[in-house]
């Protein structure tokens, strides 16, 4: 079976020369925190020399054999890196059954036009003639139509490497599918038992007593955050595990909710009970947001807003589709190097241990994007960054909330970041410099959750 993603595994770039592997891989290791490997600088420290000297010195077949060598070597290492592969290192079969059992291989693609473009005139043994070149170009392709997923650039490789499928109108196969009640009101062939409004015990007991699937069932998730999260979970636990593929069809869940495989439900707090159960396939289908509703555009935005405060860039000003893509990259990156939230992937709660005070305090009233407002509003504030406070209350324009100041405090103090009784808050140094702190004193914390409240 094909590799879905690069979770736990090598990522091997692979594609013809001049498709940028050598650009690209240092780029994309450093994103998603691996180190970088290049075949080629491995067979030429060994050789003692360039690839070009070895070419003349020694032939094809012996750099070939060095190569094959370097290769295994490489993918046998414990511990994931992102691999560039020369052009022709899966003239191996050797180095693509090792590529099949660890790794997650990359097609780079591009066209002999822009390849020669490239190349033409530089050291490469194999670029010396324009037609020959084209020739191999076309001869190579059969070795890379195996690869796991194509790409053409940075984000692109990212989503493929986090097994997201990016674009419109997608087919998706499974043996159940999971809608939310939103949906169903608009497609009356959705299986009026496998619809779901909420992230409660009560749907999730629902949903294992009413599905009948086997181990090796798909389970197809097609909502909002709040259906991806139950979903996810359900499966995480339903025979101990089965597969299943998201669907957002929100904003929020574009840019943020259905990706990285964390999943859950809500108790006493929100997301108190929950999972890591990485998404077989994530699909984001941007055309679902044709009709999505301004309330729910809104909602998602303090997604957006949230991301290009963590990347330093105003992704807010993008257009819509631009928006979710470079969203979806950054959250599938950082999930990648983190999958399991230990450190580097707690930035993402920037303005949520406030959001989620007051959706708890709300009954859930409150929406989601309307409590990240806020939250972030509140990050701001404890992080002295007042421009960018004003720039949330200017593109997101959260009012405050009427709920219990009280009841708002207790659930923040039981909030899943807090570490013996301290809360510890996702702050920014600057915009694109996330920082972690358990440092504030509480009452400067509840003074800056009491200014959300009305």
């Amino acid at each position: 079976m094909a590799a879905r993603n690069a979770l736990d595994r090598h990522l091997a770039l692979v594609g013809f020369m001049g498709a940028g592997k050598s650009t690209l891989g240092p780029q994309l290791a450093a994103r998603l925190g691996r180190d970088f490997v290049e075949l080629d600088a491995v067979v030429e420290k060994r050789a003692g020399m360039t690839i070009s000297e070895l070419f003349a010195a020694d032939g094809e077949a012996r750099f070939r054999q060095l190569e094959e060598e370097a290769a295994l070597d490489v993918l046998a290492a414990r511990t994931p890196a992102v691999i560039e592969l020369g052009g022709g290192a899966l003239g191996s079969e050797r180095t693509r059954s090792e590529l099949r059992d660890g790794a997650f291989t990359l097609h780079l693609d591009v066209s002999a036009e822009d390849a020669w473009a490239r190349v033409a005139g530089s050291a490469r043994p194999l670029a010396r003639d324009p037609e020959a070149f084209r020739v191999l170009h076309a001869e190579r392709q059969a070795l890379y139509a195996d690869a796991d997923a194509v790409a053409t650039d940075l984000d692109g490789a990212v989503l493929a490497a986090a097994g997201i499928r990016f674009g419109d109108g997608f087919e998706v196969g499974g043996d159940a599918v999971v809608a939310d009640a939103g949906l169903a009101a608009v497609n009356p062939s959705l299986d009026a038992a496998h619809v779901v409004s909420a992230k409660s015990l009560a749907e999730a007991e629902r949903l294992w007593s009413t599905l009948a699937l086997e181990r090796s069932s798909s389970l197809v998730a097609v909502g909002g955050g709040t259906t991806t999260d139950l979903v996810g979970f359900v499966a995480a636990t339903y025979m101990r595990g089965i597969d299943w593929i998201a669907v957002p069809s929100t904003l929020v869940g574009q840019v943020d909710a259905a990706i990285g495989g964390k999943t859950g439900i809500d108790l006493a707090g929100k997301n108190l009970v929950g999972a890591f159960h990485w998404p077989a396939e994530t699909v984001i289908d941007v055309s679902l947001l044709d009709t999505l509703p301004e309330a729910e555009v809104r909602n998602g935005m303090a997604e957006v807003v949230k991301t290009g405060l963590l990347a330093g860039e105003e992704l807010w000003e993008l257009d819509s589709r631009e928006q979710v893509r470079r969203c979806a990259a950054y959250k599938a990156a950082v999930c990648l190097r983190d999958p399991r939230e230990r450190g580097d992937r707690a930035q993402l709660n920037l303005g949520h241990t406030f959001a989620h005070a007051l959706e708890t305090a709300s009954g859930y009233s409150v929406s989601h994007g309307h409590a990240v407002a806020l939250g972030l509003l509140a990050a701001l504030r404890l992080s002295e960054l007042e421009d960018e406070a004003e720039m949330v209350d200017g593109v997101l324009a959260p009012a405050p909330v009427a709920v219990d100041r009280d009841i708002a405090w207790e659930a923040l103090q039981r909030d899943k970041k807090v570490r013996d009784g301290r809360v510890n808050l996702v702050l920014l140094a600057a915009p694109g410099a996330p920082r972690i702190t358990d440092e504030l004193e509480p009452e400067r914390v509840r003074a800056a959750l009491d200014a959300l409240i009305a």
